[in-house]
């Protein structure tokens, strides 16, 4: 597994610094994120991705802190592990300097069927969350309600957080076990969204804050969205069911569409978001057209960092029509932000009637 092969690379030189004495620095340990890529072998982009999202996951709950380049924030340069998240990562990978120790003979406790994979099966999990986790099962839990995932967590083992970072280990990530399992859910962060006049109209998504504030300013005149929603960069990727909140509030679902970044990152967003979405029933998210041809025609490209396998078909497929620009601009290694498509050009369509058509 990506994560923990990237958790592992982090933690021996972490481990070795601090000498043991872990949550006693001043300083948090800190890793360039590429420098941890090559350390850990991961160069393929699959892997690359994977362990992204699962350093993005365990810094979700507290274990790590992502650094990204100013004015990039969909990158990440430098991970670091705080201080005071030492000893539950210890906890939670071992010590990575001492050789394997002999563990208990697995095949000869009392696991309930949904854990019996583990008698003959690697984990990644310690014995006591195995334990506690099987504990549950026993003693009821398969009747009890679904409830979020950090109410469930704190009920198991105390620590609210504990059950979201063990959703990097094996067994969750091979769909061996899921929060199902144990009778809770992920809950993602709602979003925020502005409702627009037109209640008919398609719902728009963007990726970052300021284009978000200016396409809902612009929305109120240009009457073209029945809401605006802040996608909050990667968070849309995850958390895109959060949208049957909106349809609840505008009285149904609408056609959802999507404008962001012009870069590999970007597209994947929405990409990930349409999937999520057709799982829950609803139609997938579709390009809004009009922003992209704006920012093709007005966007100065900048130096992009990707690998360059990361430029996928799906992506580009995504875009349509547009997938040929898009496609040379990704060629000469650039980028396009989607703060290119500001205020001042959308409150200008507002005084040019062929131009705001354009956009829908």
């Amino acid at each position: 597994m990506a994560g923990v092969s990237s958790a592992a690379g982090t933690a021996r030189p972490w481990w070795k610094a601090r000498g043991g004495r872990l949550g006693e620095s001043k300083l948090p340990y800190s890793r360039d994120w590429e420098q941890l890529l090559e350390d850990a072998g991961l160069v393929s982009a699959d892997l690359r991705s994977e362990a992204e999202r699962d350093a993005r996951l365990l810094a979700a709950v507290g274990l790590l802190r992502l650094k990204s380049p100013q004015y990039r924030p969909i990158l990440v340069q430098r991970v670091l592990i705080p201080v005071e998240a030492e000893l539950r990562i210890a906890a939670l990978f071992g010590d990575p300097v001492e050789p394997d120790q002999p563990g208990p003979d697995m095949s000869a406790m009392p696991w309930e069927p949904e854990f019996a994979f583990v008698r003959d099966t690697r984990t990644g999990l310690s014995l006591d969350d195995l334990v506690r986790m099987n504990r549950f099962l026993a003693e009821g839990g398969r009747s009890r309600p679904m409830v979020p995932i950090k109410e469930r967590s704190v009920q198991i083992f105390g620590d609210e957080k504990r059950l979201d970072a063990l959703l990097v280990a094996a067994p969750f990530r091979t769909g061996r076990i899921s929060p199902a399992t144990l009778r809770c859910t992920q809950v993602f962060e709602p979003f925020g969204w502005r409702r627009g006049p037109n209640p008919e109209g398609p719902v728009l998504v963007l990726e970052n804050a300021a284009t978000w504030d200016s396409y809902g300013r612009w929305n109120e005149q240009a009457r073209q969205f029945s809401a605006v929603v802040y996608g909050k960069g990667l968070v849309f990727a995850e958390a895109a069911g959060r949208l049957v909140d909106v349809f609840q509030e505008i009285g149904g679902a609408r056609p959802v569409e999507y404008f962001g970044d012009l870069d590999p990152p970007g597209l994947e967003i929405p990409c990930r978001a349409s999937r999520k979405l057709q799982a829950l029933g609803y139609a997938g998210v579709a390009p809004h057209l009009g922003s992209y041809r704006w920012l093709l025609e007005v966007g100065t490209g900048c130096e992009g960092v990707w690998e360059g396998d990361a430029v996928s078909e799906e992506g580009l497929h995504w875009v349509g029509e547009l997938a040929d620009p898009v496609r040379l601009l990704f060629r000469r290694g650039q980028r396009l932000a989607q703060e290119h498509v500001g205020w001042e050009l959308l409150s200008q369509t507002l005084r040019s009637p062929d131009a705001a058509g354009a956009a829908s």
